[in-house]
């Protein structure tokens, strides 16, 4: 799991937001954790990489910058 965070603010239709929120209620899941969920899946299939934060290997790359 990530230590650290960023704010992403994404403009979506107000209803499509709270059928969003409704599903997430009833899936006992927040907002976040999905989008985190398609962010993670999103970059697997497209093949990109990335080092979580706070990770030993995020930082072992601080150290040597």
């Amino acid at each position: 799991m990530e230590l650290k965070t960023a704010r992403l603010t994404v403009l979506v239709d107000p209803s499509k937001k709270k059928a969003f929120e409704a599903l997430c209620a009833r899936q006992d899941v927040t907002p976040s954790q999905v989008v985190r969920r398609l962010i993670r899946d999103y970059l697997a299939q497209h093949g990109a990489t990335f080092v979580p934060s706070g990770s030993e290997q995020e930082e072992e790359l601080a150290t040597k910058l």
